[in-house]
C-alpha cells in the first residue's frame, strides 16, 4: 500500500514533487496543466527534465495525473467533443513527457443525448485522442462517478462498457470511495464492501483497479452528490476505511487522497489516518525526523 495526495503544480511542475516528499507521501497525483481552462501553458523540455529528475531522486511513485475538469469526451455537442479530444490528447502527451504511470479521466456527461450514446462517444473519443501515440508504460484509468446530473460512469456496468468499447488502449479503473458511496454502493458496511467488490469483479474485473481515490463523503449514501470529506470525518467513516485499506483486493494499490484543505496540515493528517488504519508506521521521512529529535535530546 502506497499513500499520497493530490499536490499542486503552482509556481512550477517540480513543486508538486517537493511538496509530496515534504509531507511524507509514497505516491502522488497532479494536474499537468490548469484543470479549469482549455488553453494550457505547455512546460518546456527543461521543466519536464527537472520534474523527472526530482521525482526519480525522491522515489515517489506511481505518478498519477488527473485530466482537465472541462474535458467531456462523451459530449453530444460536436464542438465541445472536438475540443475535449484535442485537450485529452495533450493530457496524454504531457503524461508521457512526465513519465507518469497513470492518467485518470472522468468519463463525461450524457447531457443532450442518451447514456448509451454517451458511453459510445466517450470510448470513440478516447481512441481518437490516442491515435498515433505510443502509450509506453502509461495506463489510462476510467474513474467511477457519483452520478450527479447526466454524468456517465455512475455504475460499474457503465465503466465496463467504456473499457470494452475502447479496447486496444491500455486501460484500467480508478475507484473513488466517495463516488462509490454516493452512487449507492454500500462500501461503508462489511457485507456491502464485499458485495461491491464482487460487482466490480463481475463487470470490469477487480484486477483492473489500479488506483484508489480515498475520500470520505460529506453527502449521504446514494445522494449522487460529489462532496469529499476528510478520512473518517464523513458518512463512510473510519471503520469502513479500515476494511477498505486492508482488503486483499485493494491493500497493495496506491491510495490517493483528494480530501479538502480546510486547515494547514490536513494532507498530512489524512495520509497519517490511512497509514494507521492499514497498520503502517509513519513515513520514512517522519521516522528519521523523530529519530534525530530523540538523539538530539540525549546529547
Amino acid at each position: 500500500m502506497r499513500v499520497g495526495v493530490h499536490t499542486s503544480i503552482a509556481g512550477a511542475l517540480v513543486n508538486a514533487v517537493r511538496h509530496a516528499k515534504e509531507i511524507g507521501c509514497d505516491t502522488f497525483q497532479i494536474f499537468s496543466a490548469n484543470p479549469r481552462g482549455w488553453k494550457a501553458r505547455e512546460p518546456t523540455p527543461a521543466q519536464y527534465e527537472q520534474f523527472r529528475a526530482e521525482r526519480a531522486a525522491s522515489g515517489l511513485g506511481p505518478l498519477v495525473i488527473h485530466d482537465n475538469y472541462l474535458i467531456n469526451l462523451a459530449s453530444a455537442d460536436r464542438l465541445i467533443r472536438e475540443k475535449s479530444v484535442a485537450a485529452f490528447r495533450k493530457e496524454i502527451q504531457r503524461a508521457l513527457a512526465l513519465e507518469a504511470d497513470y492518467l485518470v479521466m472522468h468519463p463525461g456527461s450524457a447531457k443532450g443525448g442518451t447514456v448509451g450514446g454517451a458511453i459510445r462517444l466517450c470510448a470513440e473519443s478516447m481512441k481518437k485522442a490516442a491515435r498515433g501515440l505510443t502509450l509506453d508504460g502509461l495506463t489510462i484509468l476510467v474513474e467511477n462517478t457519483a452520478g450527479q446530473g447526466s454524468t456517465i460512469g455512475r455504475s460499474f456496468e457503465e465503466v465496463a462498457q467504456i473499457l470494452s468499447l475502447a479496447d486496444g488502449l491500455p486501460l484500467g479503473v480508478c475507484l473513488d470511495t466517495a463516488h462509490c458511496f454516493e452512487a449507492g454502493y454500500p462500501i461503508h458496511t462489511q457485507k456491502g464492501l464485499a458485495r461491491t467488490l464482487q460487482q466490480a469483479g463481475s463487470t470490469f474485473g477487480v484486477e483492473r483497479v489500479r488506483a484508489v481515490h480515498a475520500n470520505d463523503s460529506k453527502t449521504a449514501f446514494g445522494s449522487h452528490s460529489d462532496r469529499h470529506e476528510h478520512i473518517g470525518k464523513g458518512r463512510i467513516g473510519l471503520a469502513a476505511f479500515r476494511r477498505i485499506v486492508n482488503h486483499p483486493a485493494l491493500k497493495f494499490l496506491p491510495f490517493i487522497c483528494e480530501t479538502p484543505l480546510d486547515e494547514p496540515g490536513d494532507d498530512r493528517r489524512n495520509i497519517s489516518a490511512l497509514r494507521k488504519l492499514a497498520g503502517r508506521s509513519p513515513s520514512p521521512a517522519r521516522r528519521r525526523k523523530r529519530g534525530g529529535a530523540r538523539k538530539a535530546g540525549k546529547s
